[in-house]
């Protein structure tokens, strides 16, 4: 059975299923839906959680264990497994299918993973589990949708904000959630069970617009330079402070500077120990085709020159700037281009 993430807190409220798949690649949303599980989970007496990641190393022999397993704590057994490419493979499902025809009330199973297509909601482990359970997609939300999360937590928080409000909480965070939620926690902070006008949002907000800089960061990884170009003049449009771009900047070489590291070691790479979820690697494996460890070397630098001087505000042009070291980035040469020197004279 399908349950949408807006109408989970009222479907598990009425006792927990045998069985919770949660699938997506929209954090927020992951996050609340897993976590009201294990606490629901925790209030109904299963202590014990077995924890398993279906990666290359990992046996389904391990879940048939977890499954048949009886502690001298705990006779309830909470097993959450993550499948990080969304599919169990061929011995994956058997198993899985042999799982959902033993589960009981003291066996509680918890599987989820990055966006899912309808292949595998038409697989038979899928269909084995719902049998038994619910399944919740995790979706980003737009529109109508991201304005309705956004006034069910506002309301949460018992905070009064008007459709006005709300929107412009949406055009702040731009289906964000992870973002919108920090900023609807902060006015409930700062105006406890009040009405908060548009303008108190605005000036609550405006230090927060660092957000936006994840959108250009994720351009900038595409490598699409044109949109790249456009952002960062919106960005300087809105009054952002440079800092805030190059610390996105040095976050960005910091993670693209580790993950070269470990390709060239041979190793495979652990995406989310890098806290890097399934929608976003493209764009990181893209920008490490393109930009050698030389590359990378030179972004380093000219990173560490620019912080430097933007914190000693010596740049002139420091939007200018900023698109010289975004171009680098995206591979392209900024060494001809005039103006490359831009502190103040």
């Amino acid at each position: 059975m399908q349950v949408y993430p807006n109408q989970f807190t009222n479907d598990i409220s009425k006792g927990l299923k045998s069985c919770y798949m949660v699938f997506g690649d929209e954090p927020q949303q992951k996050f609340d839906v897993i976590g009201q599980i294990r606490t629901k989970a925790k209030s109904e007496g299963f202590e014990e959680r077995t924890v398993l990641v279906a990666d290359k190393d990992f046996s389904w022999s391990q879940l048939i264990e977890a499954t048949q397993s009886l502690s001298l704590f705990s006779q309830q057994q909470f097993i959450e497994l993550e499948l990080p490419t969304g599919k169990p493979g061929t011995e994956g499902s058997k198993v899985l299918q042999q799982v959902a025809s033993t589960l009981n009330r003291d066996t509680l199973l918890l599987v989820h993973g990055p966006k899912i297509g309808k292949d595998v909601q038409k697989g038979k482990w899928f269909k084995a589990l719902d049998d038994v359970g619910v399944h919740t997609l995790c979706y980003p939300l737009e529109g109508r949708q991201l304005s309705a999360w956004i006034s069910s937590h506002v309301q949460s928080h018992q905070l009064t904000v008007s459709p006005a409000g709300i929107s412009l909480i949406a055009d702040f965070c731009e289906g964000n959630l992870m973002a919108a939620r920090q900023e609807i926690d902060k006015l409930a902070l700062l105006y406890p069970g009040q009405s908060v006008t548009e303008q108190q949002i605005e000036a609550a907000m405006v230090d927060q617009s660092r957000f936006n800089v994840f959108q250009l960061v994720d351009v900038m990884l595409a490598g699409d330079a044109n949109k790249c170009i456009k952002m960062l003049g919106r960005l300087e449009s809105e009054g952002l402070e440079p800092n805030i771009v190059i610390w996105a900047l040095v976050r960005e070489w910091e993670t693209l500077n580790k993950l070269k590291l470990v390709m060239s070691s041979g190793q495979q790479v652990q995406w989310q120990r890098f806290g890097i979820w399934r929608n976003r690697q493209g764009g990181y494996e893209t920008a490490l085709r393109r930009l050698s460890q030389d590359n990378l070397d030179h972004i380093h630098i000219a990173l560490s020159q620019a912080d430097l001087a933007f914190k000693q505000e010596s740049i002139a042009k420091p939007y200018v700037k900023l698109s010289h070291l975004c171009m680098m980035f995206m591979g392209l040469s900024v060494f001809h281009i005039p103006f490359m020197d831009l502190t103040q004279q």
